[in-house]
């Protein structure tokens, strides 16, 4: 854990803080809390939000049936044990890693630290929801920069939209619905045109699922960028998505600030477990990273057989154009039991779905041909 310590008076003065300004939003049923979604019929193919359907390494799950000695007594010693576990990932120090329920803790944390209702924060329309939904409980401005024309997130226009009252930049890579990239050579350009006053966030949730040569980490930009600050989680690529584990990383600077608004012993004893046995994992994880790229592949080969226009994607789902509203589509392979993702206001015809096992991603495909069979069109 970071080596940023505070009373317990402070730490109930930040806690007051951020659940006054919580409360102070107007009542909105929110996408993030989950008792505005609905049950899950028994035997349902579940490709909605973007899980590993393969679960955790059986290293994590027999860390979690061993762990129950360690259960009743506060997490300090593990915590800082996977602290430097993901330090040495990456050769840094514990210094710049903060651990959270989740890197959605992270995104949150990092608008409750950097914004306030005279600050804004800037992001692609759509993307992950999670760092809008919860600026607004800051009561603070969100700026949304349409897509390109080939789905991408438009870096230069961000850039140029961040001003001195811009909190946060966000930036979520691959994005979060469209599967697109930023490059290496666009995030750089992009950094060096954005004041360093701004916390550039970046959310690299499906980093492990990229292949292409012109993709890298935001991490080789924070030695020269310490307002860069990149978000990663358990949940996609180490299967933990209903455990909750996440991480920061950035400079020791912007670790400190971001620290003092998380909750304090914020990851459970099972959790930390889990989590360290799937970090030393390195088979596991490689073979589910090779099972779902090979199925993405073969799901975007059936798609461009089958005529129709989808985005290629460098995560572990896939937008496909459906040709009108797809709440329609959506409700029709409810009736099927296969979940596919939530539509979104500003791309209302596609359809995300996530990237399943090979036998529940087949089973999607011969449901899509049933319920919308196939026209002429082509990849995007």
């Amino acid at each position: 854990m970071p080596n940023f310590k505070f009373s317990r008076r402070e730490f109930s003065s930040t806690i007051t803080k951020s659940l006054a300004l919580a409360l102070a939003a107007p009542a909105r049923a929110s996408f993030f809390d989950a008792r505005h979604r609905h049950a899950v019929r028994a035997g349902a193919i579940r490709l909605n939000f973007n899980e590993n359907p393969y679960g955790p390494s059986p290293k994590a799950a027999a860390a979690l049936d061993s762990c129950a000695a360690i259960t009743s007594r506060y997490p300090d010693d593990s915590l800082l044990d996977l602290t430097d576990a993901i330090a040495k990932k990456y050769s840094l120090t514990r210094n710049n890693i903060a651990l959270a329920c989740g890197s959605t803790e992270i995104l949150r944390v990092a608008d409750v630290t950097f914004l306030d209702s005279g600050k804004q924060v800037v992001a692609a329309d759509p993307t992950f929801e999670a760092v809008l939904e919860y600026a607004r409980a800051m009561h603070a401005n969100a700026v949304k920069i349409p897509l390109t024309s080939g789905h991408r997130q438009d870096l230069p226009a961000m850039a140029a939209a961040c001003t001195s009252k811009t909190g946060v930049l966000y930036i979520c890579n691959p994005n979060n619905p469209t599967g697109t990239l930023v490059t290496r050579d666009e995030m750089a350009a992009c950094l060096q045109a954005v004041p360093p006053t701004t916390l550039v966030l970046v959310d690299e949730a499906y980093n492990d699922f990229v292949t292409d040569p012109h993709y890298s980490s935001a991490l080789e930009f924070i030695p020269k960028y310490p307002n860069v600050l990149v978000a990663r989680t358990f949940s996609k690529i180490y299967g933990m998505a209903g455990m909750r584990l996440g991480y920061a990383i950035g400079a020791k600077e912007q670790i400190e600030r971001i620290s003092g608004n998380l909750l304090q012993d914020n990851c459970n004893a099972a959790v930390v477990s889990a989590g360290l046995a799937s970090l030393a994992d390195h088979q596991n994880v490689a073979a589910c990273r090779d099972r779902l790229v090979a199925t993405r592949t073969w799901l975007c080969d059936a798609l461009t057989h089958d005529g129709r226009t989808f985005i290629p994607s460098h995560a572990n789902f896939v937008m496909i154009d459906m040709g009108s509203d797809v709440q329609a589509f959506i409700d029709q392979f409810k009736a099927k039991n296969i979940l596919v993702g939530r539509r979104f206001a500003s791309m209302p015809n596609f359809m995300r779905v996530t990237v399943g096992t090979q036998p529940e991603t087949e089973a999607f495909v011969a449901a899509l041909r049933q319920i919308a069979p196939a026209g002429a069109s082509k990849a995007a």
